[in-house]
């Protein structure tokens, strides 16, 4: 096939994965143009290939590098706070949850559908992944409908500059469906054989 998804793994073609939605296509099941990202004619999409990690976002904005999943896991590790961080304990709210929910905080209009790994009853404070909108039409999700984005963790893909500790540096999360750059202050480094794992928080988009 000429074109492919951008690997995303968003779930809005029905598909959990993109490269379960091309075994699809492959079969006759599904149709190119059943991907949201799936442009026509001659004019390449922002969406493909490398123009999708050129170390600038949609607006042109340069950003320095994309983190990426930690080894095992569906996408980089997205740390957030519910606008009532009281409903984590009062709903249980446990690992293996799914949560929906749009980070209202940072002016970001999509929701998110997320896996929860982590959450405290005492801050509120929930670590997930984010597992796109397949892992929720089944049911037995728990809406919190907004929240605040506070940090994010993953292995560290360098465009332009690697992360530097204590530094504001702009990034992109490797899922990120606006394609829009996020700064956030580095507050880890840990050199792995997987790569740079780098958590980055107070994050905002400017």
């Amino acid at each position: 096939m000429a074109w492919t998804p951008p690997g995303k793994d968003c779930g809005a073609c029905g598909s959990p994965t993109c490269e379960a939605f091309l075994a699809l296509v492959r079969l006759g099941k599904k149709d190119l143009p059943d991907c949201v990202f799936y442009r026509t004619g001659t004019a390449s999409s922002r969406f493909e290939g490398e123009a999708l990690h050129s170390g600038r976002d949609v607006l042109g904005v340069e950003y320095d590098f994309i983190l990426e999943p930690l080894p095992g896991e569906v996408s980089a590790r997205k740390i957030i706070l519910p606008f009532r961080p009281d409903l984590v304990e009062k709903w249980e709210i446990v690992p293996g949850d799914i949560v929906v929910g749009r980070p209202a905080g940072a002016g970001c209009p999509v929701q998110h559908v997320l896996q929860v790994l982590h959450a405290s009853p005492v801050s509120g404070l929930l670590t997930c992944l984010v597992v796109g909108p397949e892992a929720s039409r089944a049911g037995g999700f728990k809406d919190i409908e907004a929240y605040h984005i506070v940090g994010f963790e993953g292995i560290c893909r360098t465009v332009r500059r690697e992360p530097i500790f204590g530094m504001r540096q702009r990034f992109m999360p490797g899922y990120c469906m606006m394609n829009l750059a996020h700064t956030g202050v580095v507050n880890m480094v840990l050199a792995q054989s997987s790569g740079l794992h780098v958590r980055v928080e107070d994050i905002r988009l400017l």
